[in-house]
């Protein structure tokens, strides 16, 4: 035993121990072992000396607080910052979005990702391994969880793929996608027509990039193209996670920040070009009767329970490899602002550069409608006296153009549909709704080639979005390796590079020429219902079932402080509500909205929206029932004895620290240190739920705390206990009344 062991130091106290070693082995605080609030005798109020175990149990730790930081803030902050919540903001309302966005984060998001990390530094185990904790009957919440993080993988990784195409390809000058191709059948040169008919971007994306088919049913055979940087893209994530987080902890340091560093950079850029005011102030003009609207609310629960990742995993796998001292509510809170400050950013630096394109593309607007009223004017089907003297048509403004453009209407009311005429409103083309790939490979890159350098523009934008791709990837590779490692003694480095490799070749099925009707199909389905139920029963195994009140008295143990009461309301009612809400309207708008996606049709030049043939709509439901299969399997198979709760594979390092400690102890005469009664006296008996002290105070054992034997109901330490000694049997855990 070392010589500062507080149970060496028990030899020199006067205090007197009542508990006996069974009850005090029984209802150790396993993760806790350094600061232990189990208090086993002495007067109320008076520090105890507690059981020493050593807190390195063997499991990996953060280098330093900052690396932790960068890792869930690389996790959370990715792709969908970007492209998706700008558009969000825009489409329901611009400024006014925000209201319930921010209101949602406060009493939905900050919550749960604070309830995630707890459970996760306090049990210091995966997924799987912390709901077989808190609830044996609900471990299928882990598997499910893993099952996501797996699907979501396969297809997020592919769009680094197309990110790291659009990279390299963007080592050159003029940038490819910036004109039409030149079609040339002998000396007649003519451009092509399916990039005359939309755009050089348009064209670029769908038919060089990902030369897609005009239907799902239409595989169309792998892309080459697309196939090699798929393999590059998962060698980078095997690379940033084979060492667990000992490589990818050090790849955050520069992932994460990097993209703030080009969000900053565009953003100053953006400012500078002419027209980014205007979609600046478009963006953030509220209007506030969309606040009224629920669909509104519904988008925004939604967005910020998948800003900040909740139900991945990769939060809780994460935060498990903290000290358990760690302050996981300041972490919680810090996260999730800076992803909100992100969005918000992310959000000034798209409408920046929209609000320039769209300047551009209304100039250009205004330019063609002024050939056309020259000709009219020219073949007299309009007369000159209807054009204001003072106007010059070598170079209209909008103003001017408005002006001409309303005289004509007004002058020209029976024949004006047959002029041919547009408007040319800036306000039109700011509201061209666009997100996700058409927003970040489509109309962000055409803006870019009107940028000066626009090479250099476009390696920095495309090396941002991997970046930002990479940090989600790590947690959501963490989220599925953590859990299986923590419960499976493998080799991690043999098994990461085996998910790797199985994951390209189910991979390849987004990288046919039909893969982006694929990637389209599995970001809607095999993560949003599944991730909202996942998250439900989270909230209601730890608030409902393993109980509110023992949880906040956990935290206080845990933290040194007891969090907000508000939480304790959020925890138990709100959240749930919430969730219930949302699933709610989740599954409404799946039986109302036909499910289909929008093809591209090479001789329209345009997305037309498909239904989904029936084998692909049966694709679709059987990803939503593949993802929760788990849930009620596992309940079933353990409320019947079907299933090893899992106890026997937690805690493993753990238990082995204990064991040591207690073969030291048997090598002593155990009453002299412990009962603190004259050798060979039998000790009392403990009566079951007899009060204990702590530092808090007197305070009833608890029988359902977050200690693994408790949990279970079993005792790692029977062994140690004498034959003779009477003991009190601990029933597994039940359901807590809060009331």
């Amino acid at each position: 035993m070392p010589k500062n062991s507080k149970v060496t130091q028990r030899e020199q106290s006067n205090d007197h121990v009542t508990e006996s070693v069974a009850d005090l082995l029984a209802h150790e605080e396993p993760f806790d072992c350094k600061n232990s609030s189990l208090n086993v005798g002495g007067a109320p109020g008076k520090k105890v000396p507690q059981i020493e175990v050593p807190e390195n149990d063997g499991r990996p730790t953060w280098n330093s607080k900052l690396q932790y930081i960068l890792a869930q803030v690389g996790f959370s902050v990715g792709l969908g910052n970007v492209w998706r919540f700008p558009y969000l903001c825009q489409k329901n309302g611009g400024g006014a979005y925000l209201v319930p966005y921010f209101i949602l984060l406060l009493i939905i998001g900050i919550p749960l990702f604070f309830l995630e990390l707890a459970v996760g530094q306090k049990i210091r185990r995966g997924s799987i391994g912390v709901w077989n904790y808190v609830c044996p009957s609900l471990g299928g919440i882990g598997m499910s969880s893993l099952m996501v993080c797996g699907f979501v993988g396969l297809y997020y990784n592919v769009i680094i793929g197309w990110s790291i195409f659009y990279f390299f390809q963007s080592f050159q000058y003029p940038l490819p996608w910036s004109e039409c191709p030149i079609r040339r059948n002998g000396s007649l040169a003519i451009v092509e027509p399916e990039c005359e008919k939309s755009s050089a971007t348009t064209y670029f994306w769908y038919r060089q990039t990902l030369n897609t088919t005009s239907t799902i049913a239409d595989s169309g055979g792998l892309n080459v193209k697309m196939t090699l940087s798929l393999l590059v893209a998962w060698i980078i994530v095997c690379l940033a996670v084979i060492k667990g987080i000992a490589s990818s902890g050090k790849v955050m340091y520069f992932s994460s920040l990097f993209p703030y560093l080009v969000l900053f950079c565009f953003l100053i850029r953006g400012l500078m070009l002419k027209g980014s005011v205007d979609g600046i102030a478009h963006m953030f003009t509220p209007k506030l009767e969309k606040m009224l609207e629920p669909k509104v609310w519904r988008e925004a629960a939604t967005q910020v329970f998948f800003a900040l990742g909740l139900g991945f995993g990769g939060v809780i796998a994460f935060s498990s490899y903290n000290k358990i001292d760690n302050n996981c509510h300041f972490d919680a809170v810090l996260v999730s602002f800076i992803n909100f400050f992100t969005s918000i950013l992310a959000t000034l630096v798209v409408f920046a550069v929209l609000g320039f394109k769209a300047n551009i593309m209304n100039e250009k607007c205004i330019a063609e409608n002024t050939e056309k009223i020259l000709g009219y004017l020219n073949s007299s089907v309009l007369s000159y006296d209807l054009i204001p003297p003072h106007l010059n048509f070598s170079q209209l403004s909008t103003s001017d153009y408005a002006e001409v453009y309303g005289v004509i209407k007004t002058v020209k009311e029976d024949g004006f549909a047959q002029l041919g005429l547009d408007p040319c409103l800036l306000e039109d083309e700011l509201n061209k709704s666009v997100q996700g790939t058409g927003l970040a490979f489509i109309a962000f890159t055409e803006a870019m080639t009107h940028f000066p350098w626009s090479p250099f523009w476009s390696v920095m934008f495309f090396f941002m979005l991997i970046n930002l791709g990479l940090g989600s990837m790590i947690g959501t590779m963490t989220g599925i390796t953590t859990p299986v490692l923590d419960t499976y003694k493998v080799n991690r480095e043999l098994f990461t590079v085996c998910c790797c490799v199985v994951a390209f070749f189910c991979g390849l099925l987004f990288v046919q020429r039909s893969g982006n009707y694929y990637v389209t199909m599995f970001d809607d389905y095999s993560a949003g219902l599944p991730l909202t139920v996942v998250v439900i029963l989270e909230n209601v195994s730890v608030a409902w079932i393993y109980g509110t009140k023992r949880f906040m008295q956990d935290l206080e143990d845990m933290l040194g402080f007891r969090p907000c009461i508000i939480y304790f309301y959020l925890w138990k009612y709100v959240s749930p509500i919430c969730l219930i809400l949302l699933i709610s309207a989740t599954v409404i708008e799946m039986a109302i909205i036909p499910p289909g996606y929008n093809a591209w049709v090479q001789e329209l030049a345009e997305e037309r929206f498909q239904s989904y043939p029936p084998w692909a709509l049966t694709m679709c439901f059987s990803l939503i029932v593949v993802a929760m299969l788990p849930l009620p399997i596992v309940f079933i198979a353990r409320r019947f004895n079907l299933m090893s709760d899992g106890s026997n594979k937690l805690s493993v390092s753990y238990r082995k620290s204990m064991m040591k400690d207690i073969s030291n102890l048997e090598e002593q005469d155990e009453s002299r240190f412990i009962l603190g009664a004259k050798p060979g006296e039998a000790p009392p008996t403990a009566p079951a739920g007899r009060p204990y002290l702590t530092p808090a105070g007197n305070k009833t054992l608890d029988p359902n705390s977050l200690s693994p034997n408790i949990c279970y109901g079993t005792s790692y330490q029977n062994p140690a206990v004498s034959p003779t000694t009477p003991t009190t049997p601990i029933t597994p855990a039940t359901p807590e009344s809060d009331s």
